[in-house]
């Protein structure tokens, strides 16, 4: 795997565990979800990754209805 800010392979993996709230008011009502990612990190530069499990992304999107948000971009 190669990291794709900054190209380096010096990249270390680990399994992580996510609690997620969803935002705003509309959704206080909504239980967290716990997801149990397997996270990488660029042992040079920083940038970090998730990649989430199918039944896990499944529960993610259904609880979301449809909705979208903007990830800002990052910049070094």
């Amino acid at each position: 795997m190669i990291c794709a800010s900054c190209g380096s392979e010096k990249l270390s993996r680990y399994e992580g565990k996510l609690v997620i709230h969803f935002p705003g008011p509309k959704d206080s009502h909504k239980s967290v979800v716990w997801i149990f990612p397997e996270i990488w990190f660029c042992l040079d530069c920083g940038n970090a990754g998730v990649s989430i499990r199918g039944g896990e992304l499944h529960v993610l999107a259904s609880d979301n209805e449809g909705g979208t948000v903007q990830v800002p971009s990052h910049s070094s």
